[in-house]
């Protein structure tokens, strides 16, 4: 029977799919660096799960690990830097892969690689909230309006309640990261680049207007393949109150030499964040709020859904565990690159959001 090879297990965002996966039936091995780590990791767990030391900068180490239609999952970031060897890996052993990246250039790129495509398995990155569940806002949208009647989806992501100072260390360096890096959007059905910040907007989240900006995201690539009338799609990410229209600008800089360095020294400043992540009780009181809205060709609203969950963390984790038993399973539909919505059906996603406590709170057909 095929197992799940949790990579980058004792991080924060892996310590809490371990703590999903340990739960299930299915034979899991954690995964990572440190051989003492993980076995206090597993002890944590009961001992349910195995481990397995790795190191990406010996990809032997994970190649020898893996075996066909095993499910590879990765948490290790940044994955525009580090993200190749766990491809590489699964494409070399037949393993299906997931991962919850949010950088959409370590999207892009795997959606546009040849040995993806050639692949036996299935490689369905960024199944986290973001963007597996504006992949399930947009999908309810259009197919509530129409499919063939849908042009175009604008997409939000919000985090609310006690935000501040909520994201963990690795999550701000993505951040840092893809601010820096060339974004995409999907205009007019093509596939276009665009820096993050291109564009911003305003959005109505639990009674307040709340500013966003543009980057890049798996909706860009993924929706028009399941709905291939549909010509532009638009990603927001908010949260970031009146400096968003500050950070909008930082993309601006990657022309310039040295800039990176200069994002990453200011990063904990601009995007409040920590080494680890937060406690049980700071999640608690913090959620998650996605918004997809369908236009027609004339730019009227047909269709809202909202979407407001748990915290982003563990409805991450939540999310990316189901996805990863589910694949294990054999319960997933296609192969090569995949959004969550083709890779799983849209009504198996919506039950999986379901059941990690995400409610559609608002659900209409203009």
């Amino acid at each position: 029977m095929a197992r799940i090879v949790l990579l980058g297990a004792t991080g924060f965002t892996g310590r809490l799919i371990a703590q999903r996966l340990a739960a299930g039936s299915t034979e899991t091995v954690l995964a990572g660096r440190s051989a003492r780590a993980l076995a206090a990791m597993a002890d944590e767990l009961g001992g349910r799960c195995k481990t397995a030391t790795v190191r990406l900068d010996d990809p032997a180490t994970l190649t020898e690990l893996l075996e066909p239609m095993d499910v590879l999952v990765t948490t290790v970031g940044s994955f525009i830097e580090h993200g190749g060897v766990a491809v590489s890996a699964a494409i070399e052993t037949g393993a299906h892969y997931l991962d919850t990246t949010g950088e959409a250039p370590f999207i892009r790129r795997l959606f546009e690689d040849p040995a993806v495509a050639a692949a036996r398995a299935a490689f369905v990155p960024a199944m986290g909230f973001n963007y597996a569940t504006g992949n399930l806002a947009a999908a309810l949208a259009i197919e509530g309006a129409g499919a063939d009647e849908v042009d175009c989806v604008d997409i939000g992501y919000f985090l609310t309640g006690e935000t501040q100072r909520q994201l963990s260390g690795g999550t701000v360096d993505s951040a840092a990261g893809v601010l820096m890096s060339p974004g995409f959007t999907r205009r007019n059905g093509e596939l276009r680049v665009e820096r993050c910040g291109a564009r911003t907007r305003s959005w109505v989240v639990e009674g307040r207007r709340v500013s966003s900006m543009t980057l890049g995201s798996s909706e860009a690539i993924t929706l028009s393949r399941s709905y291939p009338d549909l010509r532009t799609v638009d990603v927001y990410q908010g949260g970031l109150g009146a400096l968003t229209p500050v950070v909008a600008q930082v993309s601006r800089l990657c022309a310039i030499p040295g800039a990176a360095r200069i994002v990453n020294a200011l990063k904990g400043f601009v995007v409040p964040g920590r080494r680890g992540g937060p406690d049980p009780e700071a999640r608690a009181r913090s959620g998650t709020h996605a918004i997809a809205v369908a236009y027609s060709r004339v730019g009227h609203i047909l269709a809202e859904v909202v979407l407001r969950g748990p915290n982003v963390y563990d409805l991450t984790a939540e999310l990316t565990a189901w996805g990863a038993q589910r694949a294990a399973e054999g319960s997933i539909e296609g192969s090569g690159p995949l959004g969550p919505v083709a890779a799983f059906g849209l009504r198996a996603l919506e039950a999986a959001h379901t059941a990690a406590g995400v409610r559609a709170v608002e659900l209409s057909n203009r």
